[in-house]
């Protein structure tokens, strides 16, 4: 069932976007509310899409360059970095929205399941794959960019998965997460510090 716009945490309002790092005419980049690790945020489009691979294609351009510009930080920030996108498949909230993180696993930590991934080489490919197949479900570890067969999708999946790897299990389950309170205060404290670590990287730069 298609999530009801108005009611979607995502679009204008939405509890999700009560962290904003960044805004322009097309997306919003904002802190995880429920982050899995301390530096997990997302870039969200403005416009209420499925997926990214569904944006026009000046929009897809923006996002092409967000995408640079996020993992950058992340990577001269904390290390290293991860991204997933379920593309539709597996969404439980049914608008268009990136995860990026610091994340120094393996691709073995996320989907064992080799036989499974497909390498990409760029975020294009995202495109074609939704035009073929009508979804996809992306993720990439540092530059190294994959897509994973769709078949094994399911809600939460790269969240769950992350945060496994993470050895931070409790934290998969957003839902689950808002019922701790002691969680939710560490929550907090992680947006408060990634805020402060993006707006001092960005303090000597043009923008973002």
């Amino acid at each position: 069932m298609k999530q009801n716009k108005q009611a979607c945490l995502h679009c204008p309002g939405g509890y999700a976007l009560k962290n904003y790092l960044f805004v322009d005419d097309d997306f919003w980049i904002v802190c995880d509310v429920h982050p899995l690790i301390e530096g997990h945020i997302e870039v969200i489009p403005k416009k209420h899409i499925s997926c990214m691979g569904a944006l026009d294609d000046a929009a897809f351009d923006r996002y092409k360059e967000l995408y640079k510009k996020v993992t950058d930080f992340l990577a001269k920030t904390y290390g290293d970095f991860g991204v997933f996108e379920h593309g539709i498949t597996g969404q439980t909230v049914f608008h268009a929205h990136v995860h990026f993180l610091p994340f120094n696993k393996t691709v073995d930590d996320v989907v064992p399941e080799k036989e499974l991934i497909k390498t990409i080489s760029n975020l294009d490919e995202l495109r074609h794959a939704l035009k073929k197949d009508g979804k996809y479900l992306f993720f990439s570890i540092g530059d190294n960019k994959f897509l994973v067969d769709t078949k094994i999708g399911q809600p939460r999946f790269f969240r769950d998965r992350f945060a496994d790897a993470l050895g931070a299990g409790e934290r998969g389950n957003w839902k689950e997460t808002e019922k701790n309170e002691e969680l939710m205060k560490t929550f907090d404290d992680e947006v408060k510090s990634l805020k402060n670590k993006w707006n001092k990287f960005f303090a000597n730069k043009k923008g973002v």
